[in-house]
């Protein structure tokens, strides 16, 4: 019951940070390009690439280890309006934007797990 909570309270927390983040992008946003969720994909990555290797290294107990995780970063990641928008991109025949926003969504959130692991090692 405990790790429901904490996974709870990092998921609301994660959400909270989720749309400030992407609401102060999208204020300068000028193209056609989804950048609030793009961003904040990529920074969820790197985020849970920091928490997963500092949390084995230090041995934090595993119910931090949710909360950070599937709870802070499930909240702040967006996949499912990483669907809807390029869903969206595709359309509305957007198909250079579609293509530039899925490719480098994979691969920069790959490098930013990556990135993550390094800064934490």
């Amino acid at each position: 019951m405990k790790s429901l909570l904490l996974i709870f309270l990092g998921g609301g927390t994660g959400s909270v940070f989720r749309y400030l983040l992407t609401i102060n992008i999208c204020r300068y946003e000028t193209t056609n390009f989804p950048w609030g969720t793009f961003a904040v994909n990529i920074l969820g990555c790197i985020f849970i690439g920091v928490f997963y290797t500092l949390t084995s290294r230090i041995h934090i107990n595993n119910d931090i280890r949710l909360m950070l995780t599937i709870g802070l970063c499930g909240g702040f990641t967006t996949f499912s309006t990483f669907g809807n928008e390029s869903f969206q991109l595709l359309k509305s025949g957007l198909y250079s934007s579609f293509f530039a926003y899925v490719i480098s969504s994979v691969v920069f959130g790959i490098l930013g797990v990556m990135l993550g692991v390094w800064m934490s090692e």
